[in-house]
């Protein structure tokens, strides 16, 4: 298939065609005719596999022919987790739009507010937006959305981790009740299921991959090593296999600060992007991280479903994630759009529970590759055999006693249950297992109460 067999028009197929695209993957396939449609969708696929693109596309096509943007009006909204995110789709949004008469905007917080309320004062046809500032300036009156025509949560299972939840039903509320909703997100979890019962109508559910499964275009494998040594483990693994662009991951704002030094002191020049750095050094880091002014992008797990870097060869996880599903986006950040890449974890014997995690949730153990010049003090333990994903559980079935025979669900009487329990709390008429009454329990002769006589 082709993307010009999707339906899409001439200006976002010449778009398309200069980005070197001709083919669209699983999930564009199967999203863009949805979504030109008019329909309600749901999809889930791995990080890397097109999922922006999969929107981006058809909701320009749909807004290209209709009314212009009034003043501060928005005509969609793309709500999305991290800025590093927020900033890759509004780029992309760019890119594909080139060709159309549309405007655009990014916003989110960390930067001066004042700019992006005069950017909507004109109105904007896509709004992409983090949740946080989007509340800060529909408050102060800078956005609207009478005219909101699409919704989109893009990585809707981070905004969850994150907590945006609250963020998220705040906004629901303010947005017209008619509108076409679309969901996308790397899994399909059951908090992201029931999030999705008060959003999407009817929807076109879309799954390419399976839950939590890692990319086959990305090699993976462990090094065991001292946790003492694994700055060193690191710079000779840059310098042996000659790294151009690496992209490495800690569990700390302060171990990223600490190990970016310690790479520049060696020589390596490195950069850090975690929450405490300011909108300007991120954007700055990231933007020599692509151009390869530094070889080196050391970052926490806010970068994890943020970063789209083409090519990207190697992921490094100097640190193993906190929580095991961050493995998978984590190293989703290379192997992308069917390029092959690899991912390299460093761990220690205290990260042997982290590393048990990951491997039962990814189904399978990662390589352990020794480094023989890296005898370990501490050794890693084996890992533990994979066991089979735990099926969901089945409702259970309703009480036998809670029916009555005609089919009629029975009405308890509340007050007589509780009248029972304190009964057999007091011993009373509390029946035993050989159907005999129950005996009332009698203090010992010597604690008994003395008569208020």
């Amino acid at each position: 298939m082709h993307f010009n067999q999707l339906g899409l028009s001439a200006p976002i197929l010449s778009a398309v065609a200069e980005k070197g695209y001709d083919t669209p993957s699983p999930i564009q396939a199967q999203a863009i005719p949805a979504v030109l449609a008019g329909k309600d969708v749901m999809a889930a696929a791995q990080t890397g596999t097109g999922k922006t693109a999969g929107f981006t596309l058809p909701l320009l096509q749909r807004l290209a022919d209709g009314p212009r943007p009034r003043h501060n009006q928005a005509r969609a909204l793309v709500l999305t987790p991290t800025r590093e995110l927020a900033a890759q789709v509004g780029e992309s949004v760019v890119v594909y739009g080139k060709n159309l008469p549309l405007r655009s905007a990014v916003v989110f917080g960390g930067v001066k507010i004042n700019p992006q309320m005069q950017t909507l004062r004109n109105g904007v046809d896509v709004l992409v937006a983090t949740p946080g500032r989007l509340l800060d300036l529909y408050q102060q009156n800078a956005v609207r959305f009478d005219q909101l025509e699409v919704l989109i949560l893009d990585e809707a299972d981070r905004m969850l981790d994150m907590g945006f939840i609250r963020d998220i039903k705040k906004i629901l509320a303010f947005l017209p009740k008619q509108r076409q909703n679309l969901l996308f997100s790397a899994t399909f979890s059951d908090e992201i299921r029931a999030l999705a019962k008060g959003l999407v109508n009817d929807p076109v559910e879309i799954s390419v991959t399976p839950r939590n499964a890692t990319a086959n275009t990305v090699e993976q494998w462990l090094h065991p090593v001292d946790k003492k040594q694994k700055p060193k483990l690191l710079t000779d693994l840059i310098i042996d296999n000659q790294w151009q662009q690496v992209l490495v991951f800690t569990k700390t704002k302060h171990g990223a600060n600490r190990l970016t030094r310690y790479l520049d002191e060696g020589g390596i020049s490195a950069a850090a992007i975690h929450g405490n750095k300011s909108q300007g050094a991120r954007t700055k880091a990231l933007a020599n991280f692509k151009d390869g002014s530094i070889r080196v992008l050391v970052a926490t797990d806010i970068a994890a479903r943020g970063l789209d870097i083409d090519q990207l060869p190697q992921v490094v996880n100097y640190e193993l994630p906190q929580v095991a599903e961050d493995y998978v986006h984590r190293i989703g950040r290379t192997g992308r759009a069917g390029a092959t890449g690899k991912a390299i974890s460093l761990v220690c014997a205290d990260e042997h529970e982290l590393l048990v995690k990951i491997e039962q949730l990814i189904q399978r153990h990662l390589d352990r590759v020794a480094v023989e010049t890296y005898p370990m003090a501490h050794p890693l333990p084996e890992s533990k055999p994979i066991r089979a994903p735990r099926k969901p559980k089945k409702p259970k079935k309703p009480r036998a006693d809670s029916e009555h025979q005609d089919g009629q669900r029975g009405v308890r009487d509340h007050g007589a249950d509780q009248q029972h329990r304190n009964s057999e709390r007091r011993g009373q008429g509390a029946g035993r297992a050989d159907g005999q009454p129950g005996r009332r329990r009698r203090r010992p002769s010597g604690n008994r109460k003395p008569s208020n006589s």
